[in-house]
C-alpha cells in the first residue's frame, strides 16, 4: 500500500469524519450536528519515509535509526490542499470566513521537523484569505476531538500524526466500519486510490458480519473524484436514509444483519 501511495504520488490522504443520524457513538458529546470535519494527512513522506536502519542487532549495543523526511514541496502542497478544501466546504460561511484549518503539530518536542512544518504552514496561511487558522499539539488535538468536535473543520497533519488522530476520528463517528479514506493525487497525473480505513479483525473473516458502510463511502468519494457528483450524492443519501431508518444494521452498531443485507438495503434506496 505504501508503495502505491508513493509510486502514484498520492500525497493527500483524505479522511472525512462525519456522524450519521441513527448511529450511536461511544463518545456521546459527538452528534450529527456537531461532527463534520476532514483530516488531510500528508501521505508520501514524513515519518513513513522508510529511511533508517539497524546497527549491531542482537547485541547489547544494538540500536535503530528512523529518519523522518519533510520537504518544503511535500509540506506546502498538502497544506495548500487543506486550505482549498476549507474554502470549498464553506463550513462557516459567515462574515467572510469560509472555514478553519487547524495545524496538527508537535513542535515543542520535535524541534526540527515540526518547527519546519509549522513555518511552512504559517507561510501558506498568510497567502490564504477567508480561512481561519489554528495550531494545536497532536496530544491536545486528541483531547479536543473528544471535548469539542464541533470546533474542527479541516485538520492538516503529517503522515504519522494524521494516521493516529483519524483512528480516534473513526470512533467519534461510530467505529471503523464508518471510516473511509482517499489516497489522492490532486493533479491527476496518476490515479488515486479509495479504501476503508484499515483495521484488522481476522476473527470475523468469512462470516459476512462486517459493516460495509466504510467501503461504500469510499466508493462515494471515488465517484466524486471522478466527476460523478450525482452518483456520489445518491450513494450518500442512501447510506444516510438506511442508517436513519435503523431497521437494517450490522452487529457493530447493535443490529443483526449481515454485510450483504446492509449493502442490499442501500442499493435498493439508490435504485428507488
Amino acid at each position: 500500500m505504501l508503495r502505491i501511495r508513493k509510486g502514484f504520488d498520492q500525497y493527500v490522504n483524505l479522511r472525512p469524519i462525519r456522524l450519521y443520524g441513527g448511529v450511536t457513538t461511544t463518545v456521546t458529546i459527538a452528534s450529527p450536528d456537531t461532527l463534520d470535519m476532514v483530516v488531510v494527512r500528508e501521505n508520501t513522506e514524513g515519518e513513513y519515509s522508510a529511511i533508517g536502519g539497524f546497527f549491531k542487532e542482537g547485541s547489547e549495543d544494538a540500536f535503530a535509526l528512523q529518519t523522518g523526511v519533510f520537504t518544503r514541496k511535500g509540506c506546502e502542497r498538502v497544506m495548500r490542499y487543506a486550505f482549498d478544501l476549507a474554502l470549498s466546504r464553506q463550513k462557516f460561511g459567515s462574515e467572510g470566513i469560509a472555514g478553519r484549518v487547524t495545524n496538527c503539530t508537535k513542535s515543542n518536542a520535535l524541534n526540527f521537523s515540526m518547527v519546519f512544518w509549522d513555518s511552512i504552514f504559517d507561510a501558506v496561511a498568510r497567502e490564504c484569505q477567508g480561512v481561519e487558522t489554528d495550531s494545536a499539539l497532536v496530544d491536545a488535538i486528541t483531547m479536543w476531538f473528544v471535548k469539542n468536535p464541533d470546533y474542527f473543520d479541516v485538520v492538516v497533519a503529517s503522515n504519522l500524526f494524521g494516521d493516529i488522530i483519524t483512528d480516534l476520528g473513526a470512533m467519534l463517528q461510530g467505529g471503523m466500519g464508518f471510516a473511509a479514506g482517499g489516497n489522492i493525487n490532486p493533479e491527476r497525473v496518476y490515479p488515486s486510490m479509495f479504501e476503508p480505513i484499515h483495521g484488522s479483525a481476522p476473527k470475523y473473516a468469512g462470516q459476512g458480519v462486517i459493516n460495509p458502510i466504510a467501503s461504500i463511502e469510499a466508493m462515494r468519494m471515488m465517484l466524486d473524484h471522478l466527476g460523478e457528483p450525482g452518483a456520489a450524492i445518491a450513494i450518500g443519501q442512501a447510506v444516510a436514509a438506511v442508517l436513519a431508518d435503523g431497521r437494517v444494521r450490522t452487529r457493530d452498531i447493535g443490529g443483526t444483519n449481515s454485510t450483504s443485507e446492509v449493502g442490499e438495503a442501500i442499493r435498493k434506496r439508490i435504485s428507488g
